[in-house]
């Protein structure tokens, strides 16, 4: 950066008046500029974009409508995700003619964790095991990755089968599926609402729901 001065002559016999141009020369600053950008643009750590796995109802046109409703029942947990924060479950296959079957809990630790957990308990034990493997490492990565995977899909794991209805909102959706990364469940779909399950709330509510059991207990 410089400045430059410039003094004019006298005008006048007897006079002392000087005059004084400034220039500021900025063109250093471009180089300066250019150097704190490439320095931010290294330093810098860029966020990485974070995913989640969604298991979607396969589109195999072999595969019969009864195979891909089909499900274990004693392994099913049917999660319908109502309005203001409304969330209920059934286990196993519906019973759309008896609404007592329908259950209601919350999205809080005390709740659908506690409820999913319960059911999850042998291979959520067998991850962090391996978690525990991989930070002393005795497994890589490939490794680790690989049987977390098998553990997830294992014949005993539940199956999460995750229903919302139009007046449910998108934060109570990804709080269940937060609560399936968290609880270790390998298995669940998002699918539509069942007519049957919207019996079963309807009864629910206007009986006055008698046989209302919160998950926490």
């Amino acid at each position: 950066m410089s400045a430059e001065v410039q003094e004019g002559g006298r005008k006048g016999k007897g006079t002392k008046q000087k005059k004084m141009a400034v220039r500021v020369d900025f063109t250093p600053m471009v180089d300066m500029n250019m150097l704190l950008i490439t320095f931010f643009m290294l330093c810098t750590t860029l966020i990485k974009p974070q995913t989640m796995e969604l298991s979607m109802p396969t589109n195999d046109k072999d595969i019969t409508d009864d195979q891909k409703s089909k499900v274990k029942a004693s392994q099913a947990i049917t999660l319908l995700l109502g309005d203001d924060d409304k969330l209920f479950y059934y286990e196993g296959e519906p019973n759309y003619q008896d609404y007592t079957s329908l259950k209601e809990t919350s999205y809080e630790p005390e709740g659908l964790r506690k409820l999913l957990l319960a059911r999850n308990a042998q291979a959520v034990r067998q991850v962090n095991e391996l978690k525990q493997q991989k930070t002393d490492l005795k497994i890589s990565e490939e490794e680790y990755t690989k049987q977390v995977a098998d553990i997830k899909s294992g014949k005993n794991t539940p199956t999460v089968i995750i229903k919302a209805l139009d007046e449910s909102s998108y934060e109570n959706l990804v709080s269940a599926l937060d609560e399936m990364l968290i609880c270790q469940i390998g298995k669940y779909v998002i699918t539509d609402v069942a007519e049957g399950d919207r019996f079963l709330l309807k009864n629910y509510e206007t009986k006055g729901g008698l046989t209302k059991e919160i998950a926490m207990q």
